[in-house]
Parts: C-alpha cells; structure tokens; sequence
C-alpha cells in the first residue's frame, strides 16, 4: 500500500494516486491523502487527467484524511514544504514537486509527466518488495 501525501489532497497527490492505480495497481495499492483537505480535487487536474489518461478522477477519487486509510507501507511525500506528519511505514520518500495549482497547462503536464516517471520507477522498485 502505497500512500501519495500532500498538503491539501487536491492536485498532486491525487494524480500519483490515479496514475498509481492505471499504471501499477498489479504491483501496489494506490491512496492519496492530505493533512489538511480542500472541498473538492483541483478542477485543472481533473480535466488533464482526464484528457491525457481518460481517468475520471470525479468519480473514482475524493479528497481524504490520513485518519481514512489503512496501514501503509510506503509514504511518498509530493513536496509539501511543510513538516509532513510521521506515518509507520517501510519505506518514506519525497518527490519534490512542485505545487501546479494556478499555473499554466504546461506546467501543470511537466508534475503530471514527472508523476508519471516516478510512479514507473517506484513501480519498478517495489516489484518483488
């Protein structure tokens, strides 16, 4: 089990959650969730998300609390430039990206194409984990 966590669950987190679950739910469970939560999934990941991979994120995800998940084994922080709540897990990480909310399309696909690297490589490493 493999938790995406930011800061509000809107954007980031839940595209590596999405993409985690189209690209390598044969290898790991995806969740997503946020220390804080927004009302609802930023309206620009949706619609990208949805144009590039077809993943209804409306639909299928919402935005969560740590306190709504299972145990995780692995934590993989988006980049939230705050102190990130302690989770037990086997493996921590930090992806480093930055926040797209408000900014243009193309930046918005450069984390969504970065995301996508990343959950590759992870799916890559915890083959066999």
């Amino acid at each position: 089990r493999v938790l995406f966590l930011c800061v509000h669950n809107s954007a980031r987190s839940q595209m590596a959650e999405a993409l985690g679950k189209h690209l390598a739910s044969d290898v790991f469970e995806s969740y997503s969730a946020g220390t804080e939560v927004k009302d609802r999934i930023n309206p620009d990941a949706l619609r990208l998300m949805k144009e590039l991979y077809g993943i209804d994120m409306a639909k299928t995800q919402r935005p969560k609390l740590l306190s709504e998940l299972p145990p995780i084994d692995v934590v993989v922080t988006m980049g939230c430039n705050v102190e990130c709540p302690y989770l037990p897990s086997k493996l921590r990480m930090d992806w480093g990206l930055p926040d797209p909310t408000g900014l243009s399309d193309a930046e918005f696909l450069a984390v969504i194409r970065t995301t996508r690297e990343k959950i590759l490589a992870l799916k890559n490493e915890l083959t066999g984990f």
